[in-house]
């Protein structure tokens, strides 16, 4: 299986030095165990080296690709903004209030891409000192060129968030009190060194055949990033400019993708299907997720298991809070079988990001966002383990089948014509232990709509398990509630049995901008206040499939996140052309056409077509393919488009937005505290 990668990728990451703990859990990288040797002997022989080298990887899981880097590098933005009564939680980086630098998200960034260079650095450092190398001189100069690459992809991180920093690329063991910071201008050309190096040296195939591994792909593709965002601070190259540069690499990369085995796919619903998630054929660098089924699979690893998807989600429980439509007796928000956890409610999408889509002809609507919630049963968990089937899989579906009462009805605003009527599950769950660490799988299939029997062999399973029929048909009886983003007049929402919502009424009236969500009171305008709490929800990152669970912790979940992937060079050689003076239309089109929901609907007519492009359509389509996917802030930053986007998209983050200062993240105390110039070295402005 593809997930065996993890345990020679990350697993071995764990052990920084190889030489004072024991490395069992390397074994399964190169079944080399050094513990008996010294550091010397270890750090200049290839095997060690090798092994070494895996620490270079282990900054991309957990830290980047959990909450951290995932909010700080999205939000603050145009596309999101706090729902109903959150206001608080991460006020600091989504609306610019009290951020200091005793920031603890922004410090987690900061240590995570330091700490990652440091590794790379020293990685470099010993290759040239290994007593073996002759013999093993290919294999050095790729993981060398995977190093480099993984350093620039550091480096990026760090100069779009805090600007000038100290450019290191020497293994620096005393680590000096007191560093300097290097312009940015320089900074930028380490980084295209190192990508252009490391595109050159390495294969096209994954180094031993592993897929957690960076590629020819992921250096060209981050080759492209990198040069946008230095054409954002107007750097240029040998007389050409680095958007001219943009334009180059990322146009070689999408006329040779065959060459460089990188590919788009022709279906948007493709990109994020449950079979796709651990061999994505669209992603250039992926981040990948620990395999519960792999025998070295660590319950332990906590730094391991991202967590950002349930941040995204908003809090069932809060907005019908008891079990009448939502079975909450079957599954709480803190444990669901199917949806996971949903106790956070930190992030929704402003009314902006909902706007971008069409979702008459765009189905990156419905392969995007959460419009409609529904209860699961556990029938084939039930049938195959009895008494044993594990809470929260153990549900009948007699248990999440709905009889709407009169009371339900009255509560919800559903019309009293449905009463006696019944909403049933549209999941059901299989339960399955995947690793002595009682790692339990939820395995997602779909109830046909008008099968009412229950028995599991009437059971589909779709392509992704999250996504729902859309739009939602009016005798739909299998969800409790539906989001509708097309406004239903109240005699369409009478015909319907489950709770029907306009989203554009979720949203307070008084602010124009779309980035204010109504208020749980009495007056709000809904049918109950309390659902308020609802908004669509970002599924991107719910990795719903065999595999991507962890047993009883729902708040984690153990799929690939893509770090990058194809799509975004179109978009990056549309914005690149755009500042060239070439068209855009062409590269956004690839991707508006295979995200129609009909092929017929690719024309002028629907709008769906593109004759021309401005920088706007580039800032939508942006906000289409790739919203919640680590791009939105370097996109403003690099447009110098805050003040402007803000001010017309999210007024709760324009509100206390300083142009002088957040074009750049404070430098956090940890490391003021730790220098000796730390006065010289300054803040950043905070």
């Amino acid at each position: 299986m593809k997930n065996q990668y993890i345990k020679r990728i990350y697993k071995c990451g764990l052990c920084l030095l190889l030489v004072t703990m024991s490395v069992s859990s390397c074994k399964k990288l190169d079944e080399f165990n050094p513990t008996s040797l010294s550091e010397q002997n270890v750090l200049t022989n290839f095997a060690g080296w090798k092994a070494y080298q895996s620490n270079c990887y282990t900054g991309l899981f957990g830290s980047l690709i959990g909450l951290q880097y995932g909010l700080v590098s999205e939000v603050g933005t145009d596309l999101w903004t706090y729902p109903y009564a959150n206001h608080n939680q991460y006020k600091d980086i989504m609306g610019y209030e009290a951020l200091t630098t005793s920031s603890g998200i922004i410090k987690n960034v900061w240590d995570f891409a330091w700490g990652s260079i440091a590794s790379c650095n020293k990685t470099i450092a010993l290759s040239t000192q290994l007593t073996d190398a002759a013999a093993n001189a290919n294999d050095i100069k790729t993981l060398v060129a995977e190093t480099k690459c993984l350093r620039a992809y550091y480096y990026s991180v760090i100069v779009t968030h805090f600007g000038s920093v100290p450019l290191i690329v020497n293994d620096d063991p005393q680590h000096s009190l007191s560093p300097q910071r290097t312009p940015v201008p320089q900074i930028y050309t380490q980084i295209i060194a190192d990508l252009t190096a490391a595109a050159a040296d390495l294969p096209v195939a994954p180094y031993q055949n592993n897929a957690a591994r960076v590629t020819k792909k992921a250096a060209l593709g981050l080759l492209a990033r990198a040069y946008a965002q230095g054409g954002g601070e107007g750097l240029t190259e040998n007389g050409k400019s680095y958007w001219q540069r943009a334009k180059e690499v990322a146009d070689d990369l999408i006329n040779n993708k065959g060459a460089y085995n990188a590919t788009t796919y022709d279906d948007f619903a493709k990109v994020f299907a449950a079979a796709n998630n651990r061999n994505n054929a669209e992603a250039l660098f992926t981040a990948y997720g620990l395999n519960p089924y792999d025998p070295s699979y660590d319950a332990f690893t906590g730094n391991s298991k991202p967590n950002i998807y349930l941040h995204y989600y908003p809090k069932l429980d809060d907005a019908f809070g008891t079990a009448d439509v939502f079975k909450r007796s079957v599954n709480s928000n803190t444990s669901n079988a199917y949806y996971g956890r949903l106790n956070q409610q930190f992030i929704a999408p402003t009314k902006y990001l909902i706007n971008c889509f069409n979702a008459t002809y765009d189905k990156r609507w419905e392969n995007t966002f959460v419009t409609a919630y529904a209860n699961y049963s556990g029938v084939q968990a039930i049938n195959n383990l009895g008494s044993g089937a594990p809470s929260p899989a153990n549900v009948t579906y007699a248990a999440a089948t709905v009889t709407l009462t009169a009371a339900i009805c009255t509560k919800y605003g559903i019309d009293a014509s449905h009463v006696g009527e019944k909403i049933y599950p549209y999941a059901d769950v299989n339960a399955r232990n995947a690793s002595a660490n009682a790692t339990w799988q939820y395995i997602p299939s779909i109830w046909p709509k008008g099968d009412y029997s229950g028995n599991a062999s009437v059971l589909q399973t779709i392509p992704n398990a999250n996504v729902h029929p859309y739009p939602l048909a009016q005798n739909e009886d299998r969800f409790f509630v539906y989001l509708s983003k097309d406004p239903l007049t109240a005699l369409d929402k009478k015909a319907r049995r489950y709770v029907t919502v306009n989203i554009d009424d979720l949203f307070d009236p008084s602010d124009a901008t779309g980035s204010t969500y109504k208020a749980v009171s009495a007056g709000n305008g809904l049918p109950n206040s309390a659902l308020a709490n609802l908004f669509p929800a970002m599924m991107k990152f719910n990795h719903n499939f065999d595999g991507g669970w962890l047993g009883g912790n729902f708040q984690q979940k153990l799929g690939n996140i893509m770090i990058m992937r194809m799509a975004e060079v179109y978009l990056i050689a549309a914005e690149a052309a755009l500042h060239t003076g070439g068209s855009a239309a062409s590269y956004l089109n690839v991707l508006r056409q295979r995200a129609c929901r009909n092929p017929a609907d690719f024309n002028t007519t629907t709008g769906m077509m593109l004759t021309t492009a401005t920088m706007n359509d580039v800032f939508d389509e942006y906000a289409r393919e790739l919203c919640g996917e680590y791009s939105r802030w370097a996109l403003l930053k690099r447009e110098k488009a805050f003040e402007t986007r803000l001010a017309t998209y999210n007024a709760t983050a324009v509100a206390n937005f300083n142009p002088a200062i957040h074009y750049n993240r404070p430098i956090p105390f940890s490391f003021l505290s730790q220098i000796t110039n730390g006065a010289e070295f300054g803040t950043n402005g905070y």
